[in-house]
């Protein structure tokens, strides 16, 4: 069936959800800077943010993703 012809519609394009292998150069990029956005900053940058968060009522986590998400300190 892999030579049947694209239905109405279709644009034949690759598949939304190729293969973990199949995924190269953009899925190498994407994980190294989740590890770079996630690495642990420098001792006194982590307390200063766990204080914030505590004072926020937020964990550590949450306060860092906000950051992330927002590029900007709460």
């Amino acid at each position: 069936m892999a030579d049947a012809p694209p239905r109405p519609g279709h644009n034949g394009g690759p598949p939304l959800d190729p293969p973990e292998a199949d995924l190269g150069w953009n899925a190498w990029n994407w994980r190294r800077a989740h590890r770079r956005a996630w690495k642990t900053p420098p001792r006194e940058i982590a307390l200063r943010r766990l204080a914030r968060a505590e004072e926020l009522g937020i964990s550590y986590r949450d306060y860092q993703l906000e950051i992330l998400e927002r590029g900007r300190y709460l």
